[in-house]
């Protein structure tokens, strides 16, 4: 049984502008650029963006530096300045990173592409209230975890926050491409002129768009995923994993053994789509509209696969 479009919170929670694009990294792209230019503005030209290791921000040249993975980045070299990488839930970390070049804090609510971590309790609301106190900004990449994904429109509602700066793609369209970068009046500062993009925000994308949001909302899948994402993880205990972790309908768990890639095999034989984000780690992101009888029958394939 779905959840109730009633009982959550409502779509727009702060004043936002948004500028329109095409995928997730053109929005990260917006982003990075829309701080640097709040920099310039109030911290005397300060542009070094705080991010962490291992997260993902997309593809392009500074979004892959953005992004904590060598193995997408080194190719590139050289590549741009004006990022520092710290490890994920740890604020200290954050505080020992700041300088009066640091101008912003990059994060995900939870880590997707490397096997669903989520933040921890206490840390967003840590970063926020740091990002306060040093007058900085607070861009959270929600590409992945936003419109429903973890139970919460978005992630970080989970942790009573909210940012100054929001990414989103991926399932805003429902596969029409589309991204949207999120500026609250505090980070507001682009102006005629300064960024831009060919297609974005064309007529066919925003209608895609519109008509997702309205069945998420309809059909109160942000609940559902929430009811899902409970099932699911229960479903996942009994697979002989060592961590079994997650948020609503984004969950993940770990073998002590690297046994993943032949575990995914076995499920892609059987008719089950996993994703093997590593040697060790299974990562499960599947539809908004699943029901018990799919977990129930991707249970029993999991499990076939883990014996």
């Amino acid at each position: 049984m779905r959840g109730t479009a009633a009982s959550e919170e409502p779509l727009s929670l702060i004043p936002s502008r948004v500028f329109f694009c095409n995928s997730g990294a053109e929005a990260n792209e917006a982003a990075i650029k829309l701080a640097r230019k709040w920099g310039n503005r109030n911290l005397d030209g300060a542009f070094e963006i705080i991010t962490t290791a291992g997260s993902f921000h997309g593809r392009t040249l500074a979004t892959v530096t953005a992004g904590g993975q060598p193995k997408y980045s080194e190719p590139f070299k050289p590549l741009p300045e004006g990022f520092a990488h710290v490890p994920y839930n740890d604020l200290d970390a954050i505080k020992a990173a700041t300088s009066e070049r640091t101008v912003a804090v990059m994060l995900e609510p939870v880590m997707g592409e490397i096997g669903v971590i989520p933040a921890a309790p206490g840390y967003l609301a840590g970063v926020r209230a740091w990002c306060d106190a040093q007058n900085l900004l607070l861009i959270l990449d929600e590409v992945q975890t936003g419109l429903g994904r973890t139970g919460r429109w978005f992630a970080h509602q989970h942790h009573g926050i909210t940012p100054d700066v929001m990414t989103l793609a991926k399932g805003l369209g429902g596969g029409v491409p589309i991204g949207a970068c999120l500026a609250a009046p505090r980070a507001d500062v682009f102006e005629p002129g300064d960024h831009g993009s060919t297609f974005g925000g064309n007529p066919l994308a925003c209608a895609a768009a519109l008509a997702v949001l309205s069945v998420i909302e309809r059909d109160g899948l942000v609940g559902h995923a929430a009811e899902m994402g409970d099932a699911l993880h229960e479903a996942m205990l009994d697979l002989g994993a060592k961590d079994v972790r997650g948020l609503g309908l984004m969950q993940a768990f770990e073998f002590g053994e690297p046994r993943a890639k032949a575990f995914q095999q076995s499920c892609l034989e059987a008719g089950l789509i996993v994703n093997a984000v590593d040697e060790h780690s299974i990562r499960l992101v599947p539809p908004l509209i699943i029901g018990n009888a799919e977990i129930d029958r991707a249970h029993s394939t999991m499990k076939k696969a883990a014996s």
